[in-house]
């Protein structure tokens, strides 16, 4: 079982987003640049990102996105729910159809497990994610490699 690339990429992005906060709206280009995303993979996501009132845009000069509400009250399994994407240890796809098109034995098994993964990623918020000293040790690297990236780009000019 496994999260798929939309749903990780659309956490990452989010949490970058929720350490970037309070700095300004955070344009895509950089995100993409800190996470390595393609920029155009990132616009699909915010578009639904969006669409669920999770972040908003900022147009104009030095514009970019934001959270649209406070990090603690996002929590990652509506960051995952935002994009279509589902948590799923089923082989059918909760459909039911496991087995020569029945259920089969370990199907509510799989589900309960589902169940329980999208539980446990309800109880995270992007703010829980924030404070933890793995995710800012990161996050401190990444801002110093972009910042480097920007000073070698401005003496190339």
């Amino acid at each position: 079982m496994r999260l798929t690339t939309k749903g990780r990429y659309a956490v990452t992005a989010m949490l970058d987003l929720a350490l970037h906060q309070g700095k300004g709206p955070i344009s895509l280009a950089d995100i993409s640049d800190r996470q390595g995303i393609s920029l155009s993979y990132l616009e699909q996501l915010f578009a639904k990102l969006r669409k669920q009132e999770l972040v908003q845009s900022v147009r104009g000069p030095g514009g970019g996105y934001e959270l649209k509400r406070d990090s603690a009250q996002i929590n990652v399994a509506q960051v995952v729910d935002a994009v279509n994407e589902s948590v799923d240890a089923t082989g059918c796809q909760q459909k039911g159809n496991c087995q020569s098109g029945e259920i089969c034995l370990t199907h509510h098994l799989w589900m309960d497990l589902s169940g329980q993964i999208h539980g446990f990623l309800s109880g995270i918020s992007l703010a829980d994610l924030v404070v933890r000293n793995d995710v800012q040790t990161v996050a401190q690297r990444q801002d110093g490699r972009a910042t480097e990236e920007l000073i070698l780009a401005s003496r190339s000019s």
